[in-house]
């Protein structure tokens, strides 16, 4: 059987030794040692009270084996020593490792290891090995459950409930207990978190503390030894603490004649302990019960760990959570008063807008009626003022404007009022209006229009395009020198209508192109600046172009010049041929022929009504101003056209509107309103504020011209 062993050591990489290695001593009962890398595994004959039998223990401890390898040693003939030293050796590097399952070989040789004699004395030494290894392997299995469940679980009251319970069914013990430390050896504090009791009649500690831990503060080292890993087993508790009186008095209390205890270090600091209870009566601890539970300490030590990190982990994980909703919150709040602020400011800007554009009608207005109908001679000096005064009210007019537009496209509130148009009309018109601004800068201006006639409408917002392109050509014009020239390019490709600005002035650095297309920004923003403008155009370009569903982009040299490209997708469906740009050019104004009648004019605009009536006076109609719409007397005036102004202070705009068509045609009698465009029913035209006096006059000679003029 010896041979079978050493066979199945071998294999493994382990090595025999045996009591007759060591010859035999008295004093030395039969045992087997196997030592390898991965397996240390005693097995002992222990003598009973009946001679003729043996209780076999198996020890897996290196400690315990070490120890009792010191031992044979002392009782041993010093010719057998060194037979013992390269195993002491060996265990001492093993340390405190735990071996793994004995494997099946090495168990059944074990079993049959004995020589025939011994085996003929004990008759029931192979059962009792038999036992022995299945007690080892069931705690094996235990373990290894438990260890895994304390793997896959990072809820630490659930983990060490189940533990408890495992663990006291297992050892057969009366209680387990838990106890949690909370202090150092100065101030012992703490709790029995969890307990598990064998049944009703064993008296539950869980809970308590100081009466559980008296005795601990008493004999010092105690908590000291504890801390540093060692287990205190104490077998029976009357006899070991026979000079503790309150010791003793505090185990009758609760039922306890034998206690074992094993600390649970955490973090090289001393957690809490494991402490099995045995009531009704004292109890040898065997030396695999105390490996077993030692083996659990660390496993649960690792498990606690890993458990009060999760709980940190969530702990951060909610702080957090708190915080970024906190600040989410915040963010909201933030952006809501920006919002609001932001609303404000256009609501103000559009107010003010507003209310300036009625005075600068004004202004505008009368100069050029001045300029272009006087009342008497002007010297030159007083047309040089009127010029003066007329531009300076159309550049402010232009800058309100634009900030309107800006507020309104902000707010959301701009829309398209798309019609049909010609693209070479619409370049052509671009380029008069700007033709007086490059004759002032001697800058040559000439345009590359790649249009076939088939391809020649557009439906889009012809005044926003036209404003974009008046824009990107001032601009050019701006800041190209003296003598530089300025195109306006037009093409389609396939699908988009691409429009081209291309000027050979300054240039724009490349660091600053990033800032064109934003409001309120100038790339020379010095304040002696060279350049005017309040930095509107652009954005309202980039603006105007997306309402279009297009795009807009830069490409500029700094000291060659640059290019600004629009792209305007061609529309989805084809628009209504009905709906177009019949508005002949305003250099056709003077060949218009005014017809006579009678006009009627409603508004309580003063400033407003003055000018619309001088205007209308020079032009030859007959003008009648109301400052209501009282409809019977209109109708008897028998006006040829009736122009109604906003803001409308004096009733419902289109109750009005509605009575004149009940008893008026569109043939009998034009009515127009001077004001943004609406969506009145029975209205002919609408005629945009501030008032120019050719382009008031030209609106009204033709709503009075056309026989049905669509809107």
């Amino acid at each position: 059987m010896a041979t079978a062993l050493l066979a199945e050591a071998t294999a493994l990489g382990a090595t025999v030794l045996t009591s007759e290695d060591v010859g035999k001593p008295a004093a030395v009962e039969p045992f087997t040692l196997v030592v390898g890398d991965s397996l240390t595994v005693l097995l002992r004959a222990i003598t009973t009270a009946h001679l003729n039998h043996y209780r076999t223990q198996l020890v897996t401890s290196p400690a315990a084996i070490a120890r009792f390898l010191r031992q044979v040693r002392s009782q041993t003939a010093p010719a057998y020593c060194p037979v013992l030293k390269p195993f002491l050796h060996r265990l001492a590097q093993r340390g405190n490792e735990s071996s793994s399952t004995l494997p099946t070989g090495v168990a059944i040789a074990l079993m049959n290891l004995f020589s025939d004699a011994t085996m003929e004395q004990c008759q029931s030494c192979q059962p009792l090995v038999t036992a022995a290894l299945k007690e080892r392997q069931a705690q094996e299995r235990l373990l290894h459950q438990v260890t895994t469940q304390i793997r896959q679980s990072l809820e630490l009251p659930a983990l060490l409930k189940t533990a408890v319970d495992r663990i006291r069914e297992f050892l057969a013990v009366d209680r387990l207990l838990v106890a949690q430390f909370r202090g150092t050896t100065a101030v012992l504090s703490g709790e029995i978190t969890y307990e598990s009791c064998r049944d009703s009649t064993i008296v539950s500690v869980l809970g308590l503390w100081d009466e559980c831990w008296e005795w601990a503060r008493t004999p010092a080292p105690t908590y000291e030894r504890l801390h540093r890993g060692e287990l205190i087993a104490v077998d029976d508790i009357d006899r070991h603490y026979a000079s503790v009186p309150c010791l003793q008095e505090f185990a009758a209390r609760w039922q306890i004649k034998a206690w074992l205890i094993v600390p649970v270090i955490v973090q090289d600091s001393l957690w809490g302990v494991l402490i099995a209870h045995q009531c009704d009566r004292p109890r040898q601890w065997q030396p695999q019960e105390i490996e077993f539970l030692g083996h659990l300490s660390q496993h649960l030590s690792i498990a606690i760990y890993q458990a009060e990190l999760y709980s940190e982990l969530q702990h951060q994980k909610d702080t957090l959570e708190q915080r970024v909703n906190e600040r989410t919150q915040a963010l909201r709040e933030a952006l809501s008063a920006m919002e609001a602020a932001h609303r404000i400011k256009n609501d103000f800007l559009a107010t003010m807008s507003h209310e300036l554009r009625t005075p600068l009608t004004c202004v505008i207005g009368v100069s050029a009626t001045l300029l272009r109908w006087p009342l008497g001679p002007l010297t030159e000096k007083q047309r040089e003022y009127l010029e003066i005064i007329h531009e300076s009210g159309s550049h402010l007019l232009e800058l309100i404007n634009s900030i309107l537009d800006l507020s309104q496209a902000e707010l959301g509130r701009s829309h398209l009022r798309r019609s049909s148009f010609s693209i070479r009309q619409l370049c052509a018109e671009c380029l008069e209006l700007v033709r007086p601004q490059a004759q002032r800068h001697h800058v040559n201006l000439r345009h590359q229009l790649v249009i076939s006639p088939g391809r020649d409408r557009f439906w889009g917002d012809y005044r926003r395009l036209q404003q974009a392109l008046i824009n990107l050509l001032s601009n050019a014009i701006k800041f190209t020198p003296a003598m530089g020239e300025v195109i306006l390019r037009a093409w389609w490709t396939e699908d988009e209508l691409l429009f081209q600005v291309e000027d050979n002035g300054i240039g724009i650095p490349a660091h600053l192109q990033p800032l064109l297309f934003q409001k309120f920004q100038q790339l020379d923003s010095s304040f002696g600046r060279a350049y005017t403008g309040a930095g509107l155009g652009l954005a309202l370009t980039k603006q105007w172009v997306e309402l279009h569903n297009g795009w807009i982009e830069v490409d500029s040299t700094e000291g060659k010049g640059s290019i600004f490209t629009v792209g305007l997708p061609k529309p989805m469906a084809e628009p209504p041929a009905a709906v177009t740009n019949t508005l002949p050019p305003l250099a056709a104004t003077d060949l218009l022929t005014y017809p006579e009648g009678r006009i009627v004019l409603v508004s309580d605009d003063e400033a407003t009504a003055t000018l619309i009536c001088s205007i209308l006076t020079t032009a030859g109609y007959q003008v009648v101003w109301l400052v209501d719409g009282e409809v019977e007397r209109l109708l008897a005036l028998a006006p040829l056209a009736v122009i109604l102004t906003e803001p409308f202070n004096y009733g419902d705009v289109q109750e009005l509107v509605d009575h004149l068509r009940c008893r008026c045609t569109t043939a009998q009698i034009k009515i127009f309103i001077l004001g943004a465009q609406g969506n009145y029913r029975g209205v002919d035209r609408y005629i945009p504020m501030p008032i120019n006096p050719e382009g008031f006059l030209q609106q009204i000679t033709i709503g009075l011209t056309a026989v049905a003029v669509p809107i």
